[in-house]
């Protein structure tokens, strides 16, 4: 066998012989441990969209593989142990699970359920990693998973500002106007949901600097792992700026005003910090040193944004995205009109689409570009309450980790809440479960349950806890 091996490394190219072996090097680490196939299924998942436009040849969804590999990994274990136990907090599993229950009740009468079953598989995947992170996540593989997190999302911001500043080319309709540059999508190929990625993964790191900021880990006496975010900052900041998303630059803000206000531990001095967080912005604007390409950027479509019929709205290079955007929100409450309790179908937005259409917008953009009209058209009101019953779940968990944990599981809550936040805001302008970016929701949950304080990793100053 060892034999082979080797004659087929040496028929194939230095690249393909890296690749392979680094695929084989995964498949050992996750049969080792489940939360390196969750990692590398991330890496490998965020891929999709460029294997497919650039390497057909490779299977798009082979993330899906590794994540299915550690899934199996995990409950091998347990059933060896017999000891698969469900998550801890179910303040956050049975939310998800009646957002999940609304979702299939969705697919009953669906408009196409070749486009219902895959998205409904994205919840299932979620779960199943928000499950093997709860149980996996020992204060000892903590950092490392926070850190293989990191990696990824340094991963992608390389990519994005080699293709907004270093590559010198890129598609037309990525320049950005009045320069040479070009907007960063990573392996997304497309700036917004790429944007999106990179403003949670920095919300995050964001998180995790400030909480681990001037203190010791009080549970275990272990220094803080200040490096362990303030290494990504930087660059993940540069890669949310060149993405030139306007929706990823508002949900980065709203981040940074949640974790600003999360970050004392009284919430008076929280309303004092985001005060001046926003005070500080107006002054750089008032004077001038934010520059007026961004100011642009982030007001040039309020004069084209108007909530009411846009049919018979003229269209021009000025206001045809925004346009755009409000076209297709305008459809999607014509589906959810005419499909009031359980919407078309989870997914199915697009096939659904022709009947809604309107005159000029004949084409689907494959959602609506607001994950709130997208789910009351797919899954109707019933679909949409349970999606904000789970987030608001979320939050509330999330808020109560802020205030009871110390150390790095208190900087991991400040990045939480402001991912979640990110997530939230930028939700208005698109949808970011695309391109497999799901699968980051998955594992930042499971960080949550691992948070919560009816979870065994949880250290207080009081009652350490140590594995």
């Amino acid at each position: 066998m060892g034999l082979g091996a080797g004659l087929l490394l040496i028929r194939l190219s230095p690249v393909e012989a890296l690749v392979l072996f680094g695929l084989g090097a995964l498949v050992i680490g996750t049969l080792a441990e489940p939360l390196v196939g969750l990692v590398g299924g991330l890496f490998l998942g965020l891929l999709r969209a460029y294997l497919q436009a650039e390497v057909p040849q490779v299977p798009a969804q082979i993330g899906h593989l590794f994540v299915l590999l550690a899934v199996a990994s995990w409950a091998a274990r347990g059933l060896l142990r017999r000891d698969l136990r469900l998550p801890p907090s179910r303040g956050v599993l049975l939310p998800l699970m009646g957002f999940i229950g609304a979702a299939w009740l969705s697919l009953w009468n669906a408009v196409d359920l070749g486009y219902g079953l895959p998205e409904f598989a994205k919840w299932i995947e979620v779960l199943l990693a928000l499950w093997v992170v709860a149980d996996r996540a020992t204060p000892r593989r903590l950092p490392w998973l926070v850190a293989g997190i990191f990696l990824v999302g340094l991963f992608q911001a390389g990519v994005g500002l080699y293709q907004f500043g270093l590559r010198g080319e890129g598609p037309e309709h990525f320049l950005i106007a009045g320069t040479d540059f070009y907007r960063a999508y990573g392996t997304f190929e497309q700036p917004n949901p790429y944007a999106g990625y990179i403003g949670m993964t920095l919300a995050l790191a964001l998180g995790v600097f400030l909480g681990q900021w001037g203190e010791r880990d009080k549970g275990t006496g272990r220094p803080p792992f200040v490096l362990l975010a303030l290494c990504p900052l930087l660059p993940l900041a540069a890669a949310l700026l060149a993405s030139w998303s306007r929706g990823a630059w508002l949900g980065f803000a709203a981040a940074m005003g949640a974790i600003a206000f999360a970050w004392p531990r009284r919430a008076r001095w929280g309303v004092l910090v985001a005060a001046v967080l926003v005070v500080g912005a107006l002054a750089l604007h008032l004077a001038g040193l934010v520059p007026p390409a961004l100011i642009s950027r982030l007001t040039d479509f309020a004069a084209d944004l108007r909530l009411q019929d846009v049919r018979g709205v003229g269209i021009n290079d000025a206001n045809y995205a925004v346009v755009e955007r409000l076209a297709h929100w305008q459809s999607a409450l014509e589906m959810w009109r005419s499909h009031f309790w359980t919407g078309v179908g989870l997914g199915c937005y697009e096939p659904a689409y022709p009947r809604f259409a309107l005159i000029n917008w004949p084409n689907a953009l494959g959602h609506a570009h607001n994950i709130y009209l997208n789910l009351l058209a797919e899954t109707g009101i019933l679909g949409l309450v349970a999606y904000l019953a789970f987030w608001g779940a979320v939050f509330w968990q999330t808020w109560r980790a802020t205030r009871t944990t110390v150390g790095l599981p208190r900087g991991l809550a400040l990045g939480l809440l402001g991912a979640w936040t990110h997530l939230s805001v930028h939700h208005f302008f698109d949808n970011l479960y695309v391109n497999n970016a799901h699968l980051l929701v998955g594992l930042l949950l499971g960080l949550l349950i691992t948070r919560s304080p009816s979870h065994p990793v949880i250290q207080s100053p009081s009652n350490p806890v140590t594995e």
